[in-house]
């Protein structure tokens, strides 16, 4: 993986990696419902989108609920939609200290290893990417996420002991995806973007390295996603020691780059409802175009929707995207 990512940045062309399963999950007539309830169906989805697009890396699926329910939460599942945490699991201060960390054969762990497995056993031209939840988003499904931000400030040492709790549970699942091949993991710490970026270091990313330095070796990357970040906890991003970073599109990718690494990834950010889901064709080319236009200067820029394309997401849009991708790098190319 380090070849990989230090290939993408010698190159002139800019690989296109989409965080995207749900089309994959409708070219194959499935809902949303069998694909997270389902390994197979999950892996058939994935396998779909790398044979028809050319993603410079294949995404297992997004889902901010898997942990959770391993922990216990009540999941509410729909065919259309992607699951939610339906009721609290954690409601004061001391069900923290009892809370135990759960098994791996908990919930749909066990469903989504085999999603990796199965994937990574079919795709062998292109890297595959698990999926985990950050210890402070997972925090906040399990607590509340307004409850676990008035944690932090009044009951801090409860706070850290939930997010340890957290990153242990994440660090052996991530291992668990590894021993899959899966080559990487991109790991979605959205309500991280809610902290300042010294909050963010102590609430996030101290822990959010202790999985980094569990698990990224050679073979195996961490990309770290915060699409909550608007710009101002990027350095905390940056912290991690993760091999890449994941924005959204409340942020400037052009701003964001300035503090990554130059031999780190920055991957972003187009959007994925008013663009992927809601937007034209057209708009989807020209927001892509524009886009690449912008970040010409940035080597070690990978071109991304700015978090999970949603259910119902066009395939025409799908395809503007890569045609424009296509006829950018064509261009340069020459």
């Amino acid at each position: 993986m380090k070849r990989w990512a230090a290939d993408i940045i010698s190159q002139k062309r800019v690989a296109a990696v989409p965080v995207m399963t749900h089309p994959g999950i409708e070219l194959t007539g499935h809902t949303v419902r069998q694909a997270v309830s389902d390994g197979r169906v999950h892996a058939e989805a994935v396998v779909r989108l790398a044979e028809r697009w050319p993603s410079a890396a294949a995404c297992t699926m997004m889902d901010l609920t898997v942990e959770a329910e391993a922990f216990g939460a009540e999941i509410a599942f729909s065919d259309e939609a992607v699951p939610s945490v339906a009721s609290l699991l954690l409601t004061d201060v001391e069900s923290i200290y009892e809370l135990k960390v759960p098994q791996l054969s908990a919930g749909r762990i066990p469903q989504y290893l085999k999603a990796s497995l199965l994937a990574s056993e079919a795709i062998a031209d292109r890297p595959l990417l698990g999926g985990c939840i950050g210890p402070f988003s997972l925090a906040g499904r399990l607590y509340d996420m307004s409850e676990m931000m008035v944690l932090t400030c009044e009951h801090a040492d409860a706070a850290h002991v939930l997010l340890q709790k957290c990153t242990d549970f994440i660090g052996k699942y991530c291992e668990a995806l590894k021993m899959t091949g899966a080559n990487g993991v991109l790991m979605a710490e959205p309500a991280a973007g809610l902290l300042s970026n010294e909050d963010c270091r102590v609430f996030s990313s101290q822990y959010v390295r202790q999985i980094v330095e569990r698990v990224q070796d050679d073979g195996f990357m961490v990309v770290l996603h915060n699409c909550g970040n608007q710009g101002h906890c990027t350095k905390a991003m940056v912290e991690t020691g993760a091999a890449a970073y994941h924005f959204g599109n409340k942020c400037s990718m052009e701003d964001v780059i300035a503090d990554i690494p130059a031999d780190a990834l920055a991957m972003g950010n187009l959007d994925p409802v008013s663009l992927f889901k809601d937007g034209t064709p057209e708009q989807m080319r020209e927001a892509t175009l524009h886009l690449l236009e912008r970040m010409r200067q940035y080597p070690n820029f990978v071109i991304s929707s700015g978090c999970d394309t949603p259910p119902h997401t066009p395939i025409e849009n799908v395809e503007a995207f890569f045609g424009a991708c296509a006829k950018w790098n064509e261009a340069v190319g020459k």
